[in-house]
């Protein structure tokens, strides 16, 4: 596995280091997706190896990043790279919109992989690799094209300043800290603004300093940045002749209907609805109850709240749980007939089950002015979007649900006052187990807050919730007793910590106070979660092998932990050049590729020399390629992931039959205090093992939670006080001025769809049942969003041009003037649950997914706690150690290789039996936390829902 894992790097970084050069023409033509005459192996394995030889002369242009965006790689490689990389296979699917890697050989599961070949191995790691490939391309052109502050950066982004290209700029004046903050004086006041002292010791409440030179990046308050062209934004607003031409004046906040959209595609049709009750189950918690929905075999209910928990920490619209006071309708009021909008009728709200009389309240809005312009070269550009918003949450990985983000949410936080390292932990009654404590009357909290834990993000409060937020503060505390245990036993040994205040000074363990330690642990913590987050969460998201190698890159290197010569090599090059220079094209685009040798996690931190005063070692393994680091709308807006959630919890008890399903719990009935009772009657370890060992819901069409269609909300100034929160979504994005699908994904470089039709499997047998639902949803998506005459003379877009280099017209490619579908109206929410072609072992589609590649790999590139200050003397030597070890003590493994990796036991694994011990045995043979804990994993990314010796009577392996 080691030749192979060397295989793969090289054939990447190998591939990658011509880029910079022009793309002269898109990749690849569209090519047949009508089946191939059949070969034998042999045959095969000729032809691919010709094609091979025929790629490395012909195919050099393919690896090239373009100047123009409208030319960029849209993962569509040639028909000599597809047939070198997967055989018939790869070409048969060329004409799709899809991307080409998913039929490489060896991205599936074992039918990926060739057979009856000469030498079998070589054509897999050929379609593994160049499957990495292309996604380095891709992220080399989202880094490129994809980033747009919203601050008052982009002129300089685009233009440049005082001599230094845009994309290698390194600090901004934008980021400076106003004259009202708290610490204005302290980081320089209207002189030349730089963090010292305390502020560069910690992680900061309210995220201030985490960039030495750009005190504001990142911090509570700043606004939400954008991945699309300001232009393309706000598309109900028909700004240009670019949009007004796409959407026709066809689109607003309330049209298409967002209720009509949310139980017309999304609604979880039910077998029995009486014994779902819309979500809310059967009484008593019966297991009788039963609420249909689709489920994946491969992920669990534990992966779904931990989505929520990391979202807590990124990202909020809202300001303490609540929007603006005004309140808004949310639709239930027209439908589409014969292309129009007409008022609903009294039967048609009955047969739908919507809500004329729901409301909410209005979202926050920062700036809703015309944005001002400039002109650079022959372009006028708008300097941001036509309106902003601001993320009240720090957009660092920094664990701020926990810790808070702000002087009010930090005084929500208990901390042990007979340790003050520790957060509080207190003893339920009769529990035997101790939690995290219930708020206080005094607590600056909202009054629908009361009777939760106490935490530094409250809302939206669930029992899933409270496991997660009780793991980890069990897990802050076991950090910090293993710190006393060392200095206990070597009180005066060094630390590893330093002062920047007096940093020739060794910190011994006994010297470290109370509150240092404290801020200690959560660093350690906040790195722990972004780690599992990054090689646990993901991977077993997009189960496959690329992705096993892409993001354990993006984490410990493409080359792995130890890394090897080329590890090294790539190493020492980005450290010495490319993290400082200020060359746009090396700074913007190499210096990712080559970061994926060392891996993204400690980049910089080893520079000889290293000066915890200089900001040139403190700042100098990050890079935010010429753009300050805020998440975009666009990133909030494919995090919407309400399918994963069942309605239903199967509740199952560790000291009796984990086997058996005892009781079905309504989500809904989990919700703010109604978390704490159950949390403390039934304990972590049955809540681990409940959430642990049952599926998630499959992210497609008609399968969103019923009772978030129908959730009772008492706060809301409406007559029902309930809301829809499926229909919500798709408001919040037309809020936030998201684009619709097909442009969103021509922005990120991926192909256009040209009808609804577009949407289905046309690999599937015609007469299949999954056929026959694809082509239902492709009607009910037409009567929703319903067709146009299209005009051929409308161009819609400049994010790309045809193959035969001429413009994007309104027709798509259909004959002037005929009857073509609105997919260009269809709501990015829906159009991404519509997908049905993905990747092998994808719970998201490929569009979430392009967003994720770009975003995920700069919140760690931007964040010098995760590069350049991932060291001793922030994290202690024990930290640094905890978080490289997943633990305590040396590096422990996994029995066997899984998928065919030795692997690391996994971080979030060992947390779980570290601070629930009672889970040892229920997790002794699962390889990853996120697969269902009782599934058999089988061999080489296999998605079979079978059952783990010892789990044969699970009741889930036994439904009708």
């Amino acid at each position: 596995m080691r030749n192979w894992q060397l295989a793969a790097g090289a054939v990447l970084v190998a591939g990658l280091s011509v880029v910079g050069l022009r793309l002269e023409a898109q990749t690849a033509s569209s090519g047949s997706s009508q089946p191939q005459p059949a070969l034998s192996p042999k045959q095969e394995e000729a032809k691919a190896l010709a094609a091979c030889a025929r790629m490395v002369v012909t195919d050099l242009h393919s690896l090239q990043i373009p100047e123009a965006r409208s030319l960029r790689f849209q993962g569509k490689v040639s028909e000599a790279a597809a047939l070198c990389r997967g055989g018939q296979r790869a070409l048969q699917f060329r004409g799709t919109p899809w991307v080409d890697w998913e039929n490489y050989w060896g991205t599936g599961d074992t039918a990926s992989l060739p057979t009856g070949f000469l030498l079998n191995k070589p054509p897999a790691q050929r379609g593994v690799a160049g499957a990495l490939v292309d996604l380095e391309l891709q992220r080399v052109a989202l880094i490129k094209f994809n980033v747009f502050d919203n601050s008052g950066t982009y002129k300089q982004f685009l233009e440049g300043r005082d001599g230094t290209p845009g994309p290698a700029l390194k600090t901004w004046p934008e980021m400076r800290l106003a004259a009202g903050s708290p610490a204005y004086n302290e980081v320089g006041g209207e002189g030349p603004q730089v963090c010292k002292g305390d502020l560069i010791r910690w992680r900061t409440t309210n995220g201030i300093c985490n960039d030495i030179l750009n005190p504001a990046m990142g911090s509570a308050g700043m606004l939400f940045a954008r991945n699309v062209e300001f232009e393309t934004s706000f598309p109900d607003r028909a700004l240009n002749d670019l949009t007004r031409n796409r959407h026709g004046n066809r689109l607003s906040l309330l049209e298409p209907d967002p209720q009509v959209i949310s139980r017309r595609l999304f609604t979880r049709i039910q077998s029995k609805p009486d014994a779902c009750a819309s979500g809310y189950g059967l009484p008593g918690d019966s297991a009788d109850a039963n609420c249909d929905y689709q489920k994946a075999p491969f992920f669990n209910v534990l992966a779904a709240y931990w989505i929520q928990f990391m979202t807590h920490d990124w990202f909020t619209h809202l300001e303490e749980g609540h929007n603006q006071s005004d309140y808004m309708k949310v639709g239930c009021e027209t439908k589409l007939v014969d292309n129009k909008e007409v008022p609903l009728t009294s039967e048609d709200i009955e047969r739908l089950g919507c809500r004329p009389d729901d409301r909410m309240d209005k979202g926050y809005v920062a700036q809703d002015s015309a944005p001002g312009t400039f002109t650079s070269g022959s372009t006028t550009y708008l300097e941001r979007a036509p309106a902003t918003m601001s993320n009240n949450n720090t957009a660092w990985w920094d664990a701020s649900q926990l810790y808070g983000f702000d002087d009010r949410s930090r005084q929500r936080v208990k901390r042990d006052p007979a340790d003050r390292a520790k957060l509080l932990l207190v003893s339920a009654e009769g529990s035997g187990s101790a939690y995290l404590p219930v708020f206080a009357p005094d607590d600056p909290i909202n009054p629908e807050w009361a009777g939760q834990e106490a935490t530094g993000f409250p809302d939206n409060w669930t029992v899933g919730l409270s496991f997660l937020h009780n793991l980890f503060a069990r897990e802050h505390n076991s950090f910090v007793s293993e710190f006393r245990r060392v200095t206990a036993a070597k009180p005066l040994a060094d630390s590893g910590l330093r002062d920047p205040a007096h940093p020739l000074q060794v910190i011994r363990y006994k010297d470290v106070t109370p509150d240092e330690l404290f801020e200690i642990a959560r660093l350690v913590v906040a790195a722990e979660i972004a780690k599992i987050h990054t090689i646990e969460w993901t991977p077993q998201l997009l189960y496959n092998e690329p992705l096993y190698y892409g993001m354990n890159g993006n984490w410990n290197g493409l080359l792995g932990a130890n890394g090897g010569l080329l590890s090294k090599a790539l190493s020492n090059v980005v450290a010495a050049n490319l993290g400082r220079s200020k060359n746009a094209e090396k700074a913007t685009q190499l210096y990712s590729v080559l970061a994926s040798g060392p891996g993204i996690f400690g980049l910089g931190s080893k520079v000889p020399g290293y000066k915890i005063t200089d900001p040139k070692y403190t700042n100098g393994g990050v890079n935010h390629f010429g753009s300050p680091f805020n998440f975009p709308e666009e990133f909030v807006s494919v995090y919407r992931l309400h399918p994963l959630m069942p309605d239903l919890l199967e509740y199952r008890e560790l000291d009796k039959d984990p086997n058996k399903i005892a009781k079905k719990v309504a989500v809904v009935e989990t919700f703010q205090s109604k978390a704490t009772p159950l949390m403390h009657s039934q304990g972590l370890a049955n809540w681990g093992l409940t959430l642990g060992r049952q599926r998630l819901g499959l992210l497609t069409l008609h399968n969103s939670p019923l009772f978030l269609q129908n959730l009772k909300m008492g706060r809301l100034d409406s007559k029902t006080q309930q809301i829809d929160v499926v229909a919500l979504d798709i408001i919040r994005d037309r809020e936030h001025g998201v684009p619709r699908f097909n442009e969103f994904r021509r922005q990120y470089g991926l192909r256009q769809l040209t009808s609804f039709d577009d949407f289905m499997d046309h690999s599937l047998p015609a007469d299949s049942s999954e056929r026959k639902q694809q082509e239902d949803e492709v009607q009910t998506l037409r009567e929703v969003y319903g067709q146009h005459v299209c005009d051929a003379s409308k161009v819609i877009t400049d994010a790309q041009i045809n193959e035969d280099g001429s413009r994007i017209n309104d027709c798509l490619g259909h004959p002037d003037g005929t009857m073509v579908d609105n997919i260009e109206d269809v709501d990015t929410a829906v159009g991404y649950l519509a997908e049905s072609v993905r990747p092998h072992g994808f719970a998201i589609s490929e569009t979430q997914f392009v967003v994720f590649i770009l975003n995920a790999s700069r919140r760690l590139f931007s964040d010098r706690f995760f590069t350049s200050c991932f060291r001793p003397e922030f994290y202690s030597t024990l930290g640094v150690d905890w978080v490289n070890h997943n633990g305590p003590g040396p590096e422990m493994m996994e029995k066997g290789t899984p998928n065919g990796h030795a692997q690391p036991v996994s971080p979030m694994k060992r947390i779980l039996t570290r601070n629930i011990p009672e889970l040892a045995p229920e997790l002794k043979t699962v390889v990853n936390a996120f697969d269902p804990w009782a599934r058999d994993r089988g061999t080489y990314y296999s998605l079979a829902w079978k059952p783990r010796p010892g789990a044969e009577a699970d009741d889930a392996f036994h439904e009708h």
